[in-house]
């Protein structure tokens, strides 16, 4: 073996065998899935469009009702409205889902779900407190139960992109990689 290949097969890592800084692969690579946790995936893209879309249907339907008929089912218009907050709320974490906007969103889609539920439940046992239906009477019927299934889908999705980052994190680690961990350390044989 000549000077040049030992030094070659000595030396750590070739740049070309280098894993890209912090797991951020780059486009067109043969890495796929190495982009880094900030990519949405198509679930991630498909949640977040529906909650756009919800956020808007429920914001602008909710104000109409509380300008035009409010004496009509307070109740109902208020919850309508509160849930267009929540659609926001949660469509705003959902794009950003990282440091506090993924706790944010954690608990925006649990609010969602627990109001779906409550307030499902309570529009079947006692439809008289409502006077008209919520967008989440009837868990979510009038939105074809979309609220129902959406902050499902959604928590699930945030769990899945929360143990990815953990698994590319405890990829990156030092103390995970034998090859930054020297076979000698104190340098006697």
């Amino acid at each position: 073996m000549s000077n040049a290949e030992s030094e070659a097969s000595a030396s750590p890592a070739a740049p070309a065998a280098r894993p890209a800084a912090h797991g951020q692969g780059e486009p067109g690579s043969a890495e796929p899935g190495r982009l880094g946790s900030d990519r949405l995936g198509g679930l991630g893209r498909v949640l977040i469009a529906v909650y756009i879309v919800l956020a808007l249907a429920a914001t602008f339907r909710s104000v109409y009702q509380i300008i035009a008929k409010f004496d009509e089912a307070p109740l109902a218009y208020s919850l309508s409205a509160l849930s267009g907050v929540v659609y926001i709320i949660a469509t705003i974490a959902l794009i950003k889902r990282r440091g506090i906007w993924r706790s944010i969103a954690w608990g925006a889609l649990i609010f969602e779900l627990s109001g779906v539920l409550v307030v499902g439940l309570l529009s079947i046992v006692e439809p008289q407190l409502f006077g008209h239906p919520s967008v989440w009477s009837f868990f979510g019927s009038g939105y074809l139960f979309i609220p129902l299934v959406l902050p499902v889908l959604g928590l699930i999705w945030l769990r899945s992109t929360g143990r990815a980052a953990a698994a590319q994190a405890a990829e990156r680690s030092p103390a995970r990689t034998s090859a930054q961990i020297p076979a000698n350390p104190g340098g006697s044989a």
